[in-house]
């Protein structure tokens, strides 16, 4: 990747774990790609309330843009079902599967015949 991963944490604190986590998955897309130029995920939770500490019940919300010649692929992760992101490590499992599948894509679109 020609620019460093950009983690960002909206309405909860920051995570070394979740990180470390983020990281891992990033390098995995790399292994199926290896034209990303740019990565930034974004983890955020809504709160009804102004405290930066999670409240059980509220969905993290997981947004994934990763850069590659030519385009932008772009994963929103907003739950329709609202107990379905309530663990952050489901909520980045199933972002980055899609992720993972728009990069498969893109591989498979952009192959040279």
């Amino acid at each position: 990747m020609q620019t460093p991963l950009q983690i960002a944490f909206h309405g909860l604190d920051h995570s070394d774990a979740v990180e470390a986590r983020v990281r891992e998955k990033v390098e995995k897309l790399e292994q199926f790609c290896d034209r990303i130029t740019k990565c930034r995920v974004v983890i955020e939770v809504h709160h009804k309330n102004v405290s930066n500490l999670h409240r059980k019940g509220e969905p993290y919300h997981v947004s994934i843009t990763c850069s590659v010649p030519g385009d932008d692929l772009v994963v929103k992760r907003d739950p329709k079902e609202p107990k379905a992101h309530e663990d952050i490590n489901i909520a980045l499992r199933d972002a980055f599967a899609t992720m993972e599948r728009r990069v498969k894509d893109y591989m498979a679109r952009t192959k040279v015949s």
